[in-house]
């Protein structure tokens, strides 16, 4: 938890961004309602850590608009700029160092009391730009980028730029000038997708 923590607060902006910016306390809250809801600790101490994790998240959904559910998978260095009624569902997979707009929605493909279809895998270092909708069991390659409002129910590949509705690419030049974190320049992922970088226009 506090590893992962540690990569969120260091994509913030500036040091005053943890306490100025209250999505950032709603990456926070995930992390600490995740790790209740993963821990192995025995269940009179987990017990009441849930309770009062399971409290913080829906006071975060209230107040914040955002919901990232305890069941999703996130990887470290999550980075979310603005509040503003973002929804994660429950079986989602997100990568490390990925950057979500306000107004993005990511769930399974089918709604009401049917069953999910699958939902969406982010990879790495991908950037969902405002009010992007990504749905069903569809796969968000490294580096990809997915513009403003682009609806998004097939397949991204690596480095992939979508717009539209429904989404359609429209160039392979990524999100190398959109997502930044500390120590990138060194990060061997990163390198080798900048490696085969082939942009288009």
């Amino acid at each position: 938890m506090f590893n992962a923590i540690k990569a969120d607060i260091a994509r913030c902006r500036r040091p005053t961004e943890v306490v100025l910016n209250p999505a950032v306390w709603a990456v926070l809250s995930y992390r600490f309602n995740r790790w209740s809801y993963t821990s192995a600790l025995p269940r009179l101490i987990r017990l009441p850590i849930r309770t009062v994790s399971t409290a913080l998240d829906m006071l975060t959904r209230i107040v914040l608009h955002i919901e990232l559910p305890a069941q999703a998978e996130i990887g470290p260095g999550l980075y979310i700029p603005h509040t503003g009624c973002i929804v994660v569902g429950t079986s989602v997979r997100i990568g490390e160092n990925c950057t979500l707009a306000h107004g993005v929605t990511i769930g399974h493909g089918r709604g009401g009391n049917t069953r999910p279809d699958g939902a969406p895998m982010i990879a790495d270092r991908v950037y969902l730009g405002p009010g992007a909708i990504i749905i069903g069991a569809v796969e968000m390659g490294e580096d990809a980028v997915i513009g403003a409002d682009a609806v998004v129910v097939r397949s991204i590949p690596p480095a992939g730029v979508v717009a539209g509705n429904p989404a359609r690419l429209i160039s392979r030049n990524g999100s190398f000038d959109l997502i930044s974190y500390p120590d990138m320049a060194g990060d061997p992922a990163r390198l080798a997708a900048l490696a085969s970088f082939r942009p288009t226009n």
